[in-house]
């Protein structure tokens, strides 16, 4: 899949804050902490899904409920989980009510969570690298590399700022971007089947999650 770039403006001119924040250390960083950077934004998920898969206690069977609640109780923090669901689904989003949209976004959290939970639970946080962070006005892309034992993988993480948070909006994994995959998929089970049939779906994979867990404590 072709990387299509959502910042208009040319390289040149991008901010790169890692050297301006090596800077504040320099010379002396004021006492009363800042609003958080993008890179930090993006590393409090990092360490925060980490930190809930790794811990032993939520690895029993019997707390995988909990452990889902949890991670996804990070992704609604820290992602623009509305704005994603919103790009994901494209053109039928304004075909659809007020409540469709509100059941499609909470479906749309749990296919979030599987997958964020599904990328991180393979790494440690010692192999995370944060290679750079470009900003311009309230959007800002986090540049990542997720070094592993055979092969290493880019992270690249979208977010804009809103309310004096950034809020994560898309991420391109190896150069593929999740809201433009996620759109691809959809738009082919709409076109084969229906919307009606692309909710289904989507709620029969929470089931089978369900299912998988509630088998795994039996």
């Amino acid at each position: 899949m072709r990387h299509i770039s959502l910042f208009t403006t040319s390289r040149g001119a991008w901010v790169r804050i890692t050297g301006l924040s090596m800077l504040f250390l320099l010379v002396g960083a004021p006492v009363v902490s800042a609003e958080p950077t993008a890179t930090e934004s993006v590393n409090r998920v990092i360490t925060q899904v980490m930190s809930i898969l790794d811990d032993p206690a939520l690895k029993q069977p019997a707390r995988s409920a909990e452990r889902r609640q949890a991670i996804e109780d990070v992704v609604k923090q820290h992602v623009n989980y509305e704005e994603m669901a919103r790009r994901a689904l494209g053109a039928p989003w304004m075909e659809i009510n007020s409540l469709e949209r509100e059941e499609f976004v909470g479906l749309f959290v749990g296919l979030l969570r599987d997958m964020l939970a599904g990328r991180i639970n393979h790494y440690s946080l010692k192999q995370v690298v944060y290679l750079s962070e470009y900003r311009e006005g309230n959007v800002a892309e986090v540049r990542t590399a997720w070094i592993g034992g055979k092969v290493d993988t880019s992270f690249d993480v979208r977010l804009a700022k809103k309310a004096g948070d950034w809020l994560m909006y898309d991420a391109v994994i190896d150069g593929a971007s999740i809201v433009e995959n996620y759109r691809a998929q959809f738009s082919r089970i709409i076109r084969d089947v229906s919307y009606e049939g692309l909710v289904s779906r989507m709620k029969q994979k929470t089931l089978f999650v369900k299912a998988f867990e509630y088998a795994a404590v039996r």
